[in-house]
């Protein structure tokens, strides 16, 4: 059964004209006669009773327009949902993020921006550590994640790099550190971290970067928000490692000091699903992606 064959029925049903019925659907007779009997004889029951005079709808036939048009206006709002979703009138769009994210990337402005331009685009938001965010993104219950750029990329995931900033040392106005221009990662060793935990922000690049250094590290704090991390090494509890821009808006509280190379960068990139063509399944998130500034 075909499209065409409910709306030549429906036709002759409303019209009870073949005549009429041809000439309101634009095809010749010939050809709308064969259409009804091929549904006919596809539902194994005549739907309509024929005369030279008159066409009348069978028991069968009156019961079968009803749900013929209900089919219609079935299909017919799936075209129509289709063309909103593509049309970026309506549909949604899931966004997941670390914890932290560099307070260039100001990302509730971005979606303010983007709701103004697609009013009907339901937007949601999540937070997660960085090894659930692609967990997510593979079950789909994230459209997208903004997350640190990982060492390796997975071959499912598509990363672009959204976000670049070196790290600094953050520490105590009183601290020995308060006042260097700039410190080695060795002259960071013996000191105790406040830090986020394992798998939280910026916390696996820190790692990382100590490993490669072949340097072994204390973290007497472990903690799951920037504003604790600020906190408690302002007071001289520990030091900490924060991207610059976040770094700054805290002096005097903290005080910075530059690490010396190799730098500690801290590149933030938004991840999707890997379709094969670069771009997203959902039109929603790909005209979110053409928001974004990209890092080469």
């Amino acid at each position: 059964m075909e499209l065409r064959h409910l709306q030549h029925f429906i036709a002759v049903a409303e019209e009870l004209n073949f005549t009429r019925a041809a000439e309101r659907i634009h095809i010749v007779q010939s050809a709308l006669s064969s259409s009804i009997r091929s549904l006919e004889s596809e539902l194994k029951a005549p739907l309509l009773v024929r005369s030279t005079r008159q066409v009348q709808l069978t028991p069968a036939g009156i019961a079968f327009l009803e749900r013929a048009r209900e089919a219609i206006r079935v299909i017919e709002s799936g075209f129509e949902t289709v063309a909103d979703i593509a049309g970026l009138r309506r549909g949604s769009l899931s966004i997941g993020t670390v914890h932290t994210l560099p307070a260039f990337l100001d990302l509730p402005s971005l979606m303010g921006t983007y709701h103004e331009a697609n009013p009907g685009i339901e937007v949601r938001m999540r937070q997660a550590d960085a090894s659930s965010l692609i967990d997510l993104l593979r079950s789909r219950q994230f459209d997208l994640a903004f997350l640190p750029l990982t060492e390796h990329v997975p071959d499912d995931i598509m990363m672009r790099k959204v976000a670049c900033e070196d790290l600094v040392v953050a520490v105590a106005p009183d601290h020995p550190l308060a006042g260097q221009d700039e410190v080695k990662l060795s002259d960071l060793a013996s000191f105790p971290f406040v830090d986020f935990e394992a798998g939280w922000g910026t916390r696996l690049l820190i790692d990382r970067a100590f490993a490669g250094a072949e340097l072994e590290r204390r973290t007497a704090f472990d903690v799951t928000d920037l504003g604790t991390i600020v906190d408690l090494t302002s007071r001289g509890l520990g030091i900490s490692m924060l991207p610059e821009t976040i770094a700054e808006i805290h002096r005097p509280r903290v005080a910075i000091c530059r690490i010396a190379e190799p730098p500690v960068c801290w590149e933030l990139v938004v991840a999707f699903l890997n379709s094969g063509n670069g771009a997203h399944s959902n039109g929603a998130a790909n005209a979110f992606l053409g928001m974004l500034t990209y890092y080469p």
